[in-house]
């Protein structure tokens, strides 16, 4: 028996479950998402004592660091699970998960726990929940489905249900309010419908429509105003937050002051959560930075080109979309701290600080990695998402 042999847990003629999935699962995205994962532990015991500076009751200076190993802990589990599961088993967890989140938030506005005049968490214990961070990945594999569903030709009115739905969610996500899930959830939601083989010129119309419902928000939810015009007017209203963040960022350089040497991250308000990025630039400099980013496009395009090649459009346009939301909570992240575009809560994939963000990030990428093993048929030589026959809408 060669060396190589011994290196290897498991044989390829193992027939076992956890053999089967080791030999078929993705081993570089599983891989890309861990480091990510433990990047975020790692970051928590840089912001959690700085952190626990606002709440005058929390004594232990690792308070949010011990928290966040058992939301990593949480969420590699709840990713394994899910990269366990079939296609059909991935589609029936999304329906289950996407009908019992849009109840819960449709019972915010009654059991809510408001924070920063919103009602997007319930209290369970000393743990809060925010459902929406498990409706998007949900919300996008149900979509999927009924888009392919309506491609069959067999009356089933997949694009009205799918439609249906994304309105619903959307208008409950509206009522908390949360403009950010909202534009994040219509990107990936618009994306999957592209894929799904949607004729450009109702792309053009839905684009206009979105251009005009944005407008629409402007109008009618004045935090949404602020944060433009602090992005647009800087000098004419208080940019504390960014400012605080785009120094400590600066202060970085290319290889960080040293860890637990961060001075500005003891300014930057919610550091453990959604400005996380900008404590690692400080303390490791542009390094960490790049490293992040180049796991998150490797994750990204490693996936859309494994979704590609999916011989199911269920499978193609769910797996595409799950990459998708991925790549695009991290980019508006990461611009936020940039100072790119206008703050907004969103936190960074698999490393903010959160139990919900956390476990919401497993399931995703369990979805993702499930959709995309390498089972009988899976894969075929020449399948792309640009196979002819493949129109939604004429």
């Amino acid at each position: 028996m060669s060396d190589s042999a011994y290196s290897r847990p498991f044989s390829r003629n193992d027939s076992g479950l956890i053999a089967q999935w080791f030999w078929t699962v993705d081993r570089g995205l599983l891989l890309a998402a861990l480091i990510l994962m433990a990047t975020g532990v790692a970051l928590s015991f840089a912001s959690s004592p700085a952190a626990i500076l606002a709440d005058e009751s929390i004594t232990d200076p690792f308070h949010y660091s011990w928290r966040m190993m058992v939301w990593a802990g949480g969420g590699v589990t709840l990713m394994f699970l899910m990269s366990l599961m079939s296609p059909k088993g991935v589609r029936r967890v999304a329906v289950l998960t996407l009908l019992g989140g849009i109840l819960v938030m449709a019972a915010l506005p009654f059991i809510g726990n408001e924070v920063k005049g919103a009602a997007r968490w319930i209290n369970l214990g000393p743990f809060g929940l925010q459902p929406s961070e498990f409706v998007k990945p949900s919300l996008i594999v149900f979509a999927a489905w009924m888009f392919a569903e309506g491609q069959k030709g067999q009356g089933v009115p997949g694009v009205s249900i799918a439609f249906g739905f994304w309105a619903l969610v959307v208008g409950l996500l509206l009522i908390q309010p949360d403009i950010g899930q909202t534009l994040l959830i219509t990107a990936t939601f618009m994306t999957v419908f592209f894929l799904a083989g949607v004729p450009l010129k109702w792309m053009a119309v839905l684009a206009t429509a979105g251009a005009g419902g944005l407008v629409s928000l402007y109008f009618t939810f004045g935090h949404m105003r602020d944060r433009l015009s602090r992005f647009t007017s800087p000098e004419t209203t208080d940019t504390h937050q960014i400012d605080r963040a785009s120094e400590a960022i600066g202060a970085g350089g290319l290889f960080g002051r040293g860890v637990g040497e961060g001075v500005m991250k003891r300014y930057v308000p919610d550091l453990h959560t959604d400005f996380i990025y900008s404590v690692g630039a400080e303390e490791f400099g542009l390094m960490l930075s790049l490293t992040i980013i180049g796991l998150y496009a490797f994750i990204v395009v490693r996936g859309m080109r494994r979704a590609m090649k999916l011989n199911d459009p269920f499978e193609q346009t769910a797996a595409a979309g799950l990459f998708t939301l991925i790549g695009l909570q991290a980019c508006i992240n990461i611009a936020v701290n940039l100072n790119l575009i206008p703050t907004k809560g969103m936190t960074l994939p698999f490393i903010s600080y959160g139990g919900s963000s956390m476990l919401a990030m497993g399931l995703t990428m369990g979805f993702a990695l499930a959709l995309t093993r390498r089972r009988p048929g899976a894969y075929e030589p020449g399948a792309s998402f640009s196979r002819p026959g493949r129109r939604i809408l004429s």
